[in-house]
């Protein structure tokens, strides 16, 4: 079989007469033999880095690596930010089948010589045009990964998917198997869980898939990865003070506000909310004798920056599953 092309770098190689293909790499793709390894041995190889104190490690007697069904490992990204007073996602148009023309995550696949992470970053830069170190400053995080057969319908894929919510990126553009890159409104994808007061922080938390999208349909099964991102980094804004590095230098409580209900999706209320930010320790601290006129009547607003608290105790938490605001 010929490892996919469009999902990414195709570097996932079957070896002739064995498994389900016998197809050759596109020219110019890589020749990894990503595949199951047998129980007990973490490589499927029996190899070992160089300069490891563990390099003895020997293959068993009658070791066939050709017998393990092969398959091929992909990375994809949700990467989110705030404009506009809108949680926007970074997604790509591909330009290639299977999918041709639909909206997805930027992604592809591990090469041989490169981690999960070293290939979601690289892919990030060549699929939307930002530059090397814009994709390798950015703080990702693991999610999940992704393994269900069928979930890709040239060949077998297992993705490890990352997140990431981030201030000031640039525009994208469109690269490598990419047609166009941009940032689209999350509202306007329609994407939403059929549970939308699931607690926050409850990590593998349920999100019923017939449910997830009911706007525009991403390539895969790219849907169910932005959603289980989303509710990600709704949580992230709970017990971090992630929300204020979308703020100016110094803001008021209101602009700290938006940021909050934009990445949540849904309107607060303001006394509770002002009350809940000014009992969070860390979290912001007022700028003395600062203020600034808004676009309501009345004396000007306070201003405050952030604050020096990696984590929050306690933390911010979203309004209740019953709809009580926050």
């Amino acid at each position: 079989m010929v490892p996919p092309v469009g999902h990414g770098g195709g570097e996932a190689v079957v070896p002739g007469g064995h498994g389900r293909a016998e197809g050759k790499v596109p020219e110019g793709h890589g020749d990894a033999k990503a595949m199951v390894p047998p129980e007990g041995h973490g490589g499927g190889e029996g190899k070992v880095p160089e300069g490891h104190a563990r390099a003895e490690a020997r293959l068993p007697d009658g070791y066939d690596k050709y017998a393990f069904e092969p398959f091929a490992v992909a990375v994809d990204l949700a990467v989110f930010t705030v404009r506009g007073g809108e949680m926007q996602a970074l997604l790509i148009r591909r330009g290639q089948e299977p999918y041709a023309g639909r909206w997805a995550l930027p992604g592809g696949f591990v090469r041989p010589d490169e981690s999960a992470e070293t290939a979601a970053r690289r892919e990030l830069a060549e699929e939307t045009g930002l530059s090397g170190t814009a994709a390798a400053g950015l703080h990702l995080e693991q999610l999940r990964t992704y393994s269900e057969p069928g979930r890709d319908p040239r060949m077998r894929v297992v993705s490890v998917a990352y997140t990431a919510l981030v201030p000031d990126l640039p525009e994208p553009r469109g690269g490598g198997d990419a047609a166009h890159a941009q940032w689209l409104p999350l509202s306007g994808l329609g994407i939403r869980a059929e549970h939308e007061a699931v607690q926050a922080g409850r990590e593998g938390a349920v999100v019923d898939d017939r449910a997830l999208s009911r706007g525009t349909v991403l390539a895969f099964d790219h849907d169910r990865i932005l959603a289980h991102a989303r509710e990600r980094v709704r949580a992230k804004l709970e017990y971090t003070g992630l929300a204020t590095s979308f703020c100016p230098p110094e803001f008021t409580l209101g602009e700290l506000q938006q940021v909050y209900e934009a990445v949540w999706g849904t309107p607060l209320d303001r006394p509770n909310f002002r009350r809940k930010v000014l009992a969070t320790p860390g979290l912001v601290e007022p700028v003395p004798g600062a203020a600034r006129l808004t676009k309501g009547r009345g004396k000007p607003a306070a201003l405050y920056r952030a604050g020096g608290a990696a984590a929050l105790h306690p933390p911010l938490l979203r309004p209740s599953r019953e709809g009580r605001p926050a």
